[in-house]
């Protein structure tokens, strides 16, 4: 019997968005298959939809009932309905908002209960999926409850680009009264664990960026710098983190001082967003980090304007394939270290 490669989870998102086709898209290719084996939760009818808008991308898929039952070097679905399915390619609709839970749900338990290896999502819309059982601004949010634990970090990567946020899906008037010398110590503290545990960088040089223009212009322009961020920065410096700043956002990101430092920490979604989306391009990937399994996505949205157009770009989530199985060695290969180094250390 065959050895069973990294189990990957794989949601279905939004049905009426892009997330079918990427899927479809990224692993047509069958030597993707050589690294790793997808689960698809999902529907083989709505699979069956995107392939017949597609040109020649195409994939055969490998019904099975249970995650145990994965068959390697195939791309293997669970049904998780068995309901009508109407497939509306860019329209917002109760069901398809229902379809991407259920999906999401399905996947979350089998990763819980060690069925998959890791976790990558599908595009969902924020709003239709709303529900009794969600009530999150997004997936980190809900994977982070899931996970009990209180404060998990959307870090965006694309290869040495890492870019994570204090404050994330929240109005943007919120974000100065969301701050707090704490807060932002936590989120250094996090970038910190996870570039070492995630991406194996023993001593991280970490940047964090001011709030205000220019980084406050030492308080004429906003006080928050001197208030929280600074004390926050001076206080990771002591527990023997390599944090600097704060930065101006503008120049940090204009000049090319991002490339000196391992990860940024911005103070908000588009402070960090903007740059990180002009940056990276297509290559870019969500990484949830600080939770206790390892989940990423291609880092955009549903894209109903061009949903079933076969105009949808795979690469995104190629790369969120890829970075979970990543970071799913990785974390393999400390945990493995750091009981070599237990058992030797008692021998001793």
């Amino acid at each position: 019997m065959s050895e069973v490669k990294i189990k990957v989870g794989i949601t279905l998102g939004d049905m009426n968005g892009v997330g079918p086709e990427i899927i479809i898209k990224a692993l047509a290719d069958n030597r993707i298959l050589q690294s790793f084996t997808p689960v698809i939760y999902g529907s083989n009818r709505i699979i069956n939809f995107y392939q017949k808008l597609l040109e020649g991308d195409e994939i055969k898929i490998q019904g099975i009932k249970a995650a145990e039952d994965c068959v390697n070097k195939r791309v293997n679905l669970i049904s998780i309905t068995k309901d009508d399915i109407k497939v509306e390619p860019g329209e917002v609709t109760k069901f398809a908002g229902k379809l991407a839970f259920q999906s999401l749900e399905a996947a979350v338990s089998d990763l819980a209960s060690n069925k998959v290896d890791v976790l990558v999502t599908s595009p969902i819309n924020k709003k239709n999926i709303q529900s009794e059982k969600f009530k999150f601004p997004g997936h980190t949010e809900y994977l982070a409850k899931y996970s009990n634990i209180e404060d998990a970090l959307m870090l965006m990567c694309a290869e040495n680009l890492r870019v994570g946020v204090v404050t994330g899906h929240i109005p943007l008037n919120e974000v100065s009264e969301k701050l707090s010398q704490e807060g932002i110590l936590k989120k250094i503290g996090a970038i910190q664990k996870s570039l070492q545990t995630d991406f194996s960088i023993p001593k991280p040089r970490i940047a964090v960026l001011g709030l205000n223009p220019h980084a406050g212009d030492e308080g004429l322009l906003g006080k928050e710098e001197i208030d929280c961020i600074i004390p926050a920065i001076e206080a990771a410096k002591e527990n023997g983190i390599l944090a600097s700043g704060p930065f101006p956002a503008d120049g940090f990101f204009g000049n090319g001082t991002w490339k000196k430092f391992d990860a940024v920490l911005a103070m908000y979604h588009d402070q960090g967003l903007i740059p990180f989306k002009t940056i990276a391009g297509e290559y870019g990937v969500n990484f949830t980090a600080g939770l206790p399994i390892v989940r990423t996505s291609p880092a955009h949205g549903t894209a109903y304007d061009i949903a079933g157009k076969d105009l949808a770009s795979e690469l995104s989530f190629r790369q969120a394939l890829y970075l979970a199985c990543d970071v799913y060695r990785r974390r393999t290969e400390n945990r493995q270290l750091a009981a070599n180094a237990l058992e030797t250390q008692e021998k001793d």
